[in-house]
């Protein structure tokens, strides 16, 4: 249903309240007023869009000029049809296609444009199936964790009697291996584990000094041929949470980030962006929040494989040899405790993760 026109002209605040995009548009290509939502996911300020021509945001821009034309001059009192929204700030990202409801207003040479998102029930469903792998892959874990403790111990502890008794020397070396492998899969364990264990541990959090300490660490571990770059919006106010822990899941993401870029970092071209932005007007799960922090993880590395991508959550899946397959499980679980979600993109040269968390 398309939003009804607020009865005072020029007043337009109640489009903030809604989910999707509405933009008040004169036939001219002038933007009169964009909503919050429109802001969010451009990405810019509503005086940064009513700069430019409205037309210009969209890919093929004369057709849509074409029906909004016709609607203000009364040939239809509402049209409808499909097309691509650019978005600047993902620069490399797809256009974003939607479904345009062109409607008249009382002036005659403005029209109210309602964009929705043609992805936007899928991205929904998507947030809510996340929410639900976060908790069964808390189940798994701490079930999964207590069954191979018990025997574990048990493996250990019959290793250094072995070794105790045996004579032979090359028979108390593959004892000594049982013991250290026994000790790798306890630690491993206990990291599946920590999360659970640990109290939350609630305090007022700065997100730019979290940024600030993962920048950091990185930096000190990759101290050649990796640029971190800071794209901070500093309005953003302090929220309560557990600061170690936000700290643990951006590290998670950015260390990720770092390992792929090997090869950017030999070239000395490596980069992550750690980007800030407030959203309005946003959904999590059922739930509405006036505002929400997002934290952009960026990097130019090669890409999460395709085959992985809707996996990449999932605990003990990595596509790193060597991996772990939990830092970002881990990440998830920690954001999740803040009411936020993880999304990614990644394509070949770019790869964003998209952590969003409500702000009071």
């Amino acid at each position: 249903m398309s939003p009804q026109v607020p009865a005072a002209p020029g007043s337009h605040d109640a489009f903030d309240l809604l989910a999707t995009m509405v933009a008040v548009v004169h036939r001219d290509g002038r933007c009169l007023f964009a909503n919050a939502a429109f802001e969010n996911v451009m990405g810019l300020s509503r005086r940064h869009v009513r700069r430019r021509d409205w037309f210009d945001w969209f890919v093929e821009p004369e057709l849509l000029r074409e029906t909004v034309a016709a609607v203000a001059r009364n040939e239809f009192s509402t049209s409808r049809l499909d097309a691509h929204l650019k978005r600047p700030v993902a620069a490399h990202a797809e256009p974003l296609l939607v479904h345009v409801i062109v409607n008249q207003m009382e002036d005659p040479d403005v029209t109210l444009v309602e964009l929705i998102e043609i992805e936007q029930q899928t991205r929904q469903d998507r947030e809510e199936r996340a929410q639900g792998q976060v908790e069964a892959n808390k189940e798994l874990i701490r079930n999964l964790a207590h069954e191979i403790k018990n025997p574990l111990g048990g493996i250990r502890g019959a290793a250094q009697l072995l070794q105790m008794e045996v004579a032979s020397k090359s028979l108390s070396e593959y004892a000594q291996v049982i013991i250290k492998e026994a000790d790798r899969l306890q630690a491993l364990v206990d990291r599946l584990l920590a999360p659970h264990r640990r109290p939350h541990l609630v305090s007022d959090v700065n997100i730019h000094e979290v940024c600030e300490r993962v920048r950091a660490l990185i930096l000190a571990e990759f101290p050649r041929g990796l640029t971190i770059q800071r794209d901070y919006d500093i309005s953003i106010p302090d929220f309560r949470g557990d600061r170690e822990q936000l700290i643990q899941a951006v590290l998670n993401i950015a260390h990720n980030a770092a390992q792929a870029l090997s090869e950017r970092m030999a070239a000395a071209d490596a980069r992550i962006v750690l980007r800030t932005r407030v959203a309005r007007q946003v959904t999590l799960g059922k739930q509405r929040f006036r505002l929400a922090l997002e934290l952009h993880v960026e990097d130019n590395g090669p890409g999460i494989a395709a085959s992985i991508l809707d996996r990449i959550f999932y605990p003990l899946v990595s596509g790193r040899e060597g991996g772990s397959g939990l830092g970002l499980t881990l990440a998830q679980t920690f954001v999740a405790q803040h009411h936020g979600t993880i999304d990614c993109e990644s394509v070949s040269g770019r790869t964003l993760f998209k952590i969003t968390i409500p702000l009071p």
